[in-house]
């Protein structure tokens, strides 16, 4: 693309070697580790001040490894900083309010149904669609008949992040494609910084978090995990994944958020669970092979 910078990272040289389907996998296991150290913070402090945490802190820590540096950069890349800064903003308090209310498990399966839309809508294979159908048959499972009794708010919530997180990879593949080297990361996270703090301040209490020195450890931790680490993984999985096969390949959160539920918050695996997670690897697994064996046309990294 004419005009768009393209300097050189060896933090974008080292991603680049990794393949990007273990990217998501490490992205995905990073970010939900992090959501079940939220939900046990968010049980005592709310989770306005733990949304605070997650984002300013992981700013701060993508700040500290890469500084921003807007010397020219085109009106194109910047836009997509903001963009991507507004959606992480609006995302990541949804969804912290969803899960505060309902299972995490539950909460990422509602949610996935913005990747699984970007993925039947950028489809152009009949394969793809068969993943497709996999993932979703176990989503389908993984919710089963819980959504009956869950919090009408917090299904709500995740419903309207998943449309967040849909926007999330179209806008994500577009500030990769601009900033190989992450530095757009770091912006958008600075504006979804900027975009939360003060909102946070005025509709929540946040002296008895400040007044914690282990529950301020714990955010540094889940900006680690939640925001830092997963994000970096993924936008450089973007650089190299069509938009639908990154959505595909994201199937494998469900069935990461029951698994890490059950471990760090005793949220319960039925049979049905179990079933549903080898429908969820077993859809990523086979949108990788496929994909691996295209061979990528011009702009085709680059979301429409």
């Amino acid at each position: 693309m004419s005009g768009t910078p393209r300097p050189s990272s060896s933090r974008g040289s080292r991603l680049d070697s990794i393949p990007p389907e273990l990217l998501i996998l490490s992205g995905a296991l990073s970010v939900q580790f992090g959501a079940g150290v939220a939900t046990t913070l968010m049980r005592q402090y709310g989770p306005l001040p733990i949304v605070a945490m997650r984002i300013g802190f992981g700013a701060l820590l993508l700040v500290a490894f890469q500084r921003v540096q807007l010397r020219g950069a085109s009106r194109g890349a910047l836009a997509s900083c903001l963009a991507l800064g507004a959606i992480l903003a609006v995302m990541n308090t949804l969804f912290y309010l969803g899960i505060s209310r309902i299972p995490l498990g539950v909460a990422v399966t509602i949610e996935f149904w913005g990747p699984l839309a970007v993925a039947v809508l950028g489809s152009r294979r009949w394969l793809d669609l068969i993943w497709v159908a996999l993932a979703a048959s176990g989503i389908y499972i993984l919710a089963g008949g819980r959504l009956n009794a869950d919090d009408a708010i917090g299904v709500a919530a995740v419903f309207a992040a998943g449309f967040c997180w849909a926007l999330y990879i179209v806008v994500g593949g577009r500030l990769a494609s601009y900033w190989p080297d992450g530095r757009g990361l770091t912006l958008a996270m600075v504006v979804a910084a900027v975009l939360v703090l003060p909102v946070v301040l005025v509709a929540s209490d946040v002296r008895p978090l400040l007044a914690a020195p282990l529950a301020l450890a714990g955010g540094m931790v889940v900006a680690l995990f939640s925001s830092a680490i997963p994000y970096t993984a993924e936008i450089a999985a973007l650089r190299r994944l069509p938009a639908a096969t990154f959505g595909v390949l994201m199937s494998l959160e469900p069935a990461i958020a029951a698994g890490v539920g059950f471990v760090l918050l005793g949220q319960t695996l039925h049979a049905a669970d179990l079933v549903a997670i080898g429908c969820v690897a077993l859809a990523s697994a086979g949108a990788s092979l496929s994909a691996r064996r295209l061979v990528p046309v011009p702009g085709e990294l680059e979301p429409g």
